[in-house]
């Protein structure tokens, strides 16, 4: 659209506050993986571990997209602010199952499969039941349609669909991602035994 001179058009309103929202989030959303990944750093003293917590995270998104696809909604910073919230949940589970393995690995010994094996059988009914009773708590407000439901709605449908199909995959898939960077280890005790 071609505009006289000394026109201009301007954005306002909620279209205008979402454009701003997302200039914001594209600045906080790097800043807070790169803490997050100093944090785990500290915790673990090593960026592999580091990193291997944070493999959960594209499964717990790829539900979240999930959810919005079926439910028809659209991205907007209610969802984004669920996405947030899930990346939070999922390094949580993830840094309970490289501890748990590291724990296993340091008691009982034996090869990295085994300790994995372990960690992920013995995690897996605290991770499901912490997902479950988060998907049932938001469940009514994913499905609401009142007033208010606008802003809740996208929220907590990204974090129910994350909630469902991360710790699942987190039990099944990422165990196996995280075995074919941990399975090196095995080498190096037999090379350390002999």
């Amino acid at each position: 659209m071609k505009l006289p001179a000394g026109y201009r058009l301007v954005w306002a309103g909620e279209f205008g506050d979402l454009q701003e929202a997302k200039k914001r989030l594209e600045i906080i959303v790097p800043i807070s993986l790169v803490l997050i990944i100093g944090l785990l750093y500290a915790q673990f003293n090593s960026l592999r571990d580091s990193l291997l917590t944070l493999a959960g995270i594209p499964f717990a998104v790829a539900g979240g997209v999930l959810a919005l696809y079926v439910s028809g909604l659209n991205f907007s910073i209610s969802a984004a602010i669920g996405f947030v919230s899930l990346f939070g949940v999922s390094v949580m589970d993830g840094i309970l199952m490289i501890t748990y393995y590291n724990h296993e690995r340091q008691l009982r010994g034996g090869t990295p499969t085994d300790a994995m094996f372990r960690a992920a059988s013995s995690r897996m009914r605290p991770l499901l039941m912490t997902a479950l009773s988060a998907c049932i708590g938001l469940f009514p407000a994913a499905i609401s349609t009142g007033i208010g439901s606008q802003v809740q709605r996208p929220l907590a449908t990204v974090f129910v669909g994350g909630m469902l199909v991360g710790p699942f995959m987190l039990l099944i898939a990422v165990p196996a991602l995280r075995m074919t960077f941990l399975g090196g280890e095995n080498h190096v005790a037999e090379g350390e035994q002999e």
